[in-house]
C-alpha cells in the first residue's frame, strides 16, 4: 500500500524480558503478576455492542512490552515475495506524546503539505503538477498560492511537523486522526480540522491468515503479527470487535513497519495471521491462490478493504489557527484536489509519472498503487460529513475508531467529531460541483443460502441479540428497548463491509423443542415448519430495518431463517433468541 504509515519505535533489550520472565517463574503468585501488570494496563474487553460509544474516564496508557528479537528465517523464506527482507519486533507503546509547539510560518505564499506513499494522493500530485512548490499548478493558477508537498512516511514525523509549525498540514486515516487528536487538542493552535476526505482505501490494507483459520472468529486465542498505531492496527481491532473478540484474546506481535509484518508472517510458522499492506498481501498468499512463488503455503487473505472498503478513510487535517487565518487557501486546497481527481481519471499515466517521481517508485507499480484507493468526489464528501443515514460517515467512523483506542489503551480522553470535521467549506463550493455524481456501489447478483453454506466461509459471524414478542416477527423497542442500538450497529457492520454480502440468520428460543419432540414426528415437522418460518420473519424484519434506515441495496442484504436448528445454550434459551450477521466477500455467489 505504501512504505511507512507507523512510526519507527526504538526496541529495547532482550535482557529485560528474561529477568521479567524469571521473575514472574520464581514469584508464581497473582500478587506479584497484579504489581507488575495492574488491571488498568491491560487491554479491556470490547464490547461489538458499544463499539459506537465512547467511554468517558481517562485512561492510563498501557507500558511498553519488551521488545524481543525477531526470529530466524524459515527455510526458503529468503526468495519469499516481500517488499522487505528485514524487520525488527517492538514493544507494544502508545503514540509518542506531542513535541514542542509552535507558531506555523507562512512564507511566499506556500502550503506545506506532508503525504505518504499512497496511491489516495493522486489528486493533489495531479492538480499540484508534482511535488515541487511551483507556478505550473492549477493551485497558482486559479488561487495565487503554491503546495509543497513533502513525503513525511512517518505520521509521528509527520505529527511532529505539523505541530513545530513546519507543516500546515497532517496527513492520515481517520482512525489515526482519531488516535493523534488527544495530543494535538493540549494547544488550541494545532487541534486539528478535517475539511475533506481523498479517499476510502480499497484493497490497500488486509489481513492474511494460515491454512487453519477458517473466518474472523477463529482468531481467538491466536498470534496476529502487525505494525501497531497504524491502519493496520484499526483495521484488526474494528474485525475482532465485529466477531466478538477483545485485543486481550489475541497474541499481538508488532513489527516496526507493516511491510515487516509480512516478513515475519513469512518467517514465522507460529504466526497465525497477518495484517499488512499491498502487494505484500496479495503476493505471500499460496501461490495457487494467485500469489507470487514464495508465497505461505495454504495462506489466503481473509478479508481486505476490497470488501471492507468504507473502513479506512484518507483524510487531511489543517492546524486550527492556519484554518482560520488562512481560510481561502483552505478552500483553494479543497477544491484543487477535487479538480486533480478529474485530472488523474482522464490522464493516469502521466499522473502514475508524477507520483513515481516524488515516491521514487516505477510508474507501473504507482499505477497500480492508484487502483488501491476509491477517490471520493463532491458528493461522496457530502455524504461522509453530513448524511447521518450513512453507516459509515464521519462521525462513526471517528466514533468507532475512538472506541477501539480507548478500550486498547491508546488513547485515554477520546476528542469528539464534531470539534474535528469541517464541512463548511464543502457547502460553500457545492455550486463547482453540482454536476458531480456519487460513483456506482458494487452488485450483488441473487444468492441462494445452500450455494453460500457449501462455497463460502464468512470473513465473520457477529452475534446480536434481540428479543421479540413471543410468536411476533416485529421489531418493537417497546418490548426490547435495545433494538435501536441493535440495527445501528449491524448497520455500522454492513456499511463498513460495503462490498461485502451481509447475510442475517433468524434463530428462536429453544425452550419447548423437547415437548414438541414428546408429541412425535408429524406434529414435531409441524412445528419446525412454522418455527423456520417466523425466525426467517424476523430475519427478514431486520433486513427491511437495514434498508429503511441506512438505504442499503436490497441485494446486498439476505435473510434466513434457522428454526431451533442452531442453538448457542441447551440450558439458557435466552441466547437462543438472536440474529447472526455472517459478512460475506463479495465474490460468494
Amino acid at each position: 500500500m505504501f512504505s511507512n504509515r507507523n512510526g519507527q519505535l526504538k526496541p529495547g533489550g532482550i535482557i529485560l524480558l528474561i529477568l521479567l520472565a524469571l521473575a514472574l517463574l520464581v514469584a508464581g503468585s497473582t500478587k506479584l503478576r497484579e504489581q507488575l501488570f495492574p488491571e488498568a494496563a491491560r487491554p479491556q474487553a470490547i464490547s461489538a455492542d458499544e463499539l459506537k460509544k465512547i467511554a468517558g474516564a481517562p485512561q492510563a496508557a498501557p507500558p511498553a512490552a519488551t521488545p524481543q528479537a525477531p526470529a530466524q528465517p524459515q527455510a526458503g523464506a529468503t526468495g519469499a515475495p516481500t517488499t522487505v527482507s528485514e524487520y525488527k519486533y517492538v514493544g507494544k507503546t502508545a503514540p509518542a506524546a506531542v513535541g514542542q509547539v509552535q507558531s506555523y510560518a507562512y512564507k511566499d505564499n506556500t502550503v506545506v503539505f506532508p503525504i505518504n506513499i499512497w496511491g489516495g494522493w493522486a489528486p493533489i500530485i495531479a492538480a499540484n503538477n508534482g511535488f515541487k512548490a511551483n507556478k505550473d499548478c492549477l493551485f497558482f493558477k486559479e488561487f495565487g498560492f503554491q503546495v509543497d508537498l513533502k513525503l513525511i512516511d512517518d505520521p509521528d514525523a509527520a505529527r511532529a511537523a505539523f505541530a513545530s509549525g513546519q507543516s500546515h498540514v497532517l496527513w492520515g486515516t481517520l482512525d489515526m486522526i482519531a488516535l493523534f487528536a488527544e495530543g494535538l487538542a493540549k494547544d488550541p493552535r494545532v487541534f486539528p480540522r478535517v475539511f475533506q476526505q481523498v479517499d476510502w482505501s480499497n484493497g490497500g490494507d488486509g489481513v492474511v491468515v494460515r491454512a487453519h483459520i477458517q473466518s474472523a472468529n477463529d482468531l481467538r486465542g491466536k498470534t496476529i503479527v502487525l505494525a501497531q498505531n497504524s491502519p493496520s492496527h484499526y483495521y484488526i481491532l474494528r474485525v475482532l470487535a465485529e466477531a466478538g473478540i477483545s485485543p486481550g484474546e489475541v497474541n499481538f506481535k508488532f513489527t516496526d513497519t507493516a511491510f515487516g509484518a509480512a516478513r515475519a508472517f513469512v518467517d514465522n510458522s507460529g504466526i497465525d495471521a497477518c495484517v499488512s499492506w499491498a502487494p505484500d498481501i496479495y503476493n505471500i498468499v499460496d501461490e495457487k491462490l494467485g500469489g507470487k512463488k514464495g508465497g505461505v503455503k495454504g495462506a489466503r487473505l481473509l478479508t481486505t478493504t476490497k470488501d471492507a472498503n468504507n473502513m479506512i478513510a484518507d483524510v487531511w487535517a489543517v492546524r486550527s489557527d492556519f484554518a482560520a487565518d488562512h481560510r481561502d487557501v483552505v478552500k483553494g486546497l479543497v477544491i484543487g484536489i477535487f479538480k486533480g481527481m478529474d485530472l488523474a481519471a482522464k490522464d493516469p499515466d502521466k499522473v502514475a509519472a508524477l507520483m513515481a517521481d516524488g515516491f521514487g517508485l516505477g510508474v507501473e507499480e504507482c499505477k497500480s498503487m492508484m487502483g488501491d484507493a476509491h477517490l471520493t468526489n463532491y458528493p461522496e464528501n457530502v455524504k461522509f460529513f453530513t448524511n447521518a443515514d450513512f453507516a459509515a460517515n464521519f462521525d462513526r467512523t471517528w466514533r468507532a475508531a475512538s472506541y477501539v483506542y480507548k478500550q486498547y489503551g491508546a488513547i485515554g480522553a477520546p476528542v469528539r467529531p464534531e470539534d474535528v470535521k469541517d464541512s463548511s467549506v464543502l457547502k460553500e463550493v457545492a455550486a463547482l460541483f453540482a454536476g458531480a455524481k456519487e460513483a456506482p456501489g458494487p452488485s450483488f447478483p441473487p444468492l441462494q443460502s445452500s450455494k453460500l453454506k457449501i462455497e463460502a466461509e464468512p470473513i465473520l459471524t457477529k452475534t446480536v441479540m434481540i428479543q421479540f414478542a413471543p410468536n411476533s416477527a416485529d421489531l418493537d423497542a417497546n418490548y426490547d428497548k435495545a433494538i435501536p442500538q441493535a440495527v445501528e450497529e449491524i448497520g455500522r457492520l454492513a456499511a463498513s463491509f460495503g462490498a461485502a454480502r451481509v447475510v442475517l440468520e433468524g434463530n428462536v428460543d429453544t425452550s419447548r423443542k423437547m415437548e414438541i419432540e414428546r408429541e412425535g414426528p408429524r406434529v414435531y415437522q409441524e412445528f419446525s415448519k412454522d418455527v423456520r418460518e417466523l425466525s426467517e420473519k424476523r430475519a427478514n424484519s431486520v433486513k427491511r430495518a437495514l434498508i429503511d434506515k441506512f438505504k442499503f441495496p436490497r441485494e446486498k442484504i439476505s435473510a434466513f431463517g434457522n428454526g431451533w436448528d442452531n442453538p448457542i445454550s441447551l440450558t439458557d434459551h435466552r441466547q437462543n433468541r438472536r440474529v447472526e450477521v455472517k459478512v460475506f466477500p463479495i465474490e460468494s455467489k
